[in-house]
């Protein structure tokens, strides 16, 4: 059984979600997963005490936080010495009209940025959550997806989260892991 640290990085919680998809299979296959917002205090973030590690962030206005590109240098070599992961949540990965070119992008940005190249990666789709939102994000929203051909009705939130994409990138992420001695 191996330990594993699933770092995630949520703002209306769909990227929590994920998260917790990704935690429930791994527990399934027998391994001990602890989740934590990325924000969480550093002290508690200590890649070396785990056999893995997976981070997991949203995508708003074209960007990663930028708090989680700070912290993944500090992560550093603790982070790629073991099996390591990175999964990126975004409407762009899909939903009505999906851009995978600009979910890689987005992929793409943050490993430059962040000086890490993970040896698994993902864009998952996210969801369209106007009941969490304020009213100017509800109207910034409502421009993007009129202007995408996206779903524009309020009263209402829409999830694009392949799930079965989710159970199989924890799969393949537990295969990265060394088996038990």
């Amino acid at each position: 059984m191996s330990r594993i640290l699933l770092l995630y990085a949520s703002v209306e919680g769909q990227t929590q979600l994920i998260a917790d998809r990704m935690a429930h299979t791994l527990r399934e296959k027998g391994h001990s997963v602890e989740m934590l917002p990325a924000d969480a205090d550093p002290a508690q973030l200590d890649p070396a005490a785990y056999d893995g590690v997976i981070v997991g962030a949203s995508i708003h206005y074209g960007h990663h936080p930028a708090y989680l590109l700070k912290l993944i240098p500090r992560l550093g070599k603790a982070l790629t010495e073991r099996p390591n992961a990175f999964f990126s949540v975004s409407l762009s990965a899909g939903g009505p009209r999906p851009k995978l070119y600009a979910a890689q992008r987005y992929l793409d940005k943050f490993q430059r940025k962040s000086g890490w190249r993970p040896q698994l990666t993902a864009s998952f789709a996210g969801a369209l959550k106007y009941s969490l939102y304020g009213p100017i994000k509800r109207r910034v929203m409502i421009v993007f997806m009129t202007l995408g051909g996206g779903e524009t009705d309020t009263s209402r939130d829409y999830e694009y989260t392949d799930w079965d994409a989710v159970v199989r990138f924890a799969g393949e992420f537990a295969q990265l892991l060394k088996p038990a001695q």
